[in-house]
């Protein structure tokens, strides 16, 4: 589901883990994200609800410049995703 996200776009833990099929275990994609090896998923487009960034410190600081380098505008601290949110198409959803 991860690697469905394009560039320029976002998702949450939780939308990521209901289109997976596993609506309540958006902390599972968290625990994903942070024992896979660093760049084999694009981790930096997964965030917490409504758009923060749930990381520490420099994570935070990273997280935050590679969404930049993809065009990604936020609002304070927040991904804006009125325009960044990346809607899983039918397809990609597993029920």
């Amino acid at each position: 589901m991860i690697l469905a996200i394009p560039p320029g776009r976002v998702s949450t833990y939780g939308k990521v883990a209901a289109a997976a099929g596993y609506p309540l275990y958006h902390r599972a994609v968290a625990r994903l994200l942070r024992t896979d090896p660093p760049d084999n998923l694009p981790w930096h487009r997964v965030l917490g609800a409504g758009g923060e960034i749930k990381l520490p410190g420099e994570a935070a600081r990273e997280q935050r410049s590679r969404l930049k380098l993809e065009g990604v505008r936020f609002r304070g601290d927040r991904v804006d995703m009125e325009h960044h949110e990346y809607a899983f198409k039918p397809w990609e959803i597993y029920e």
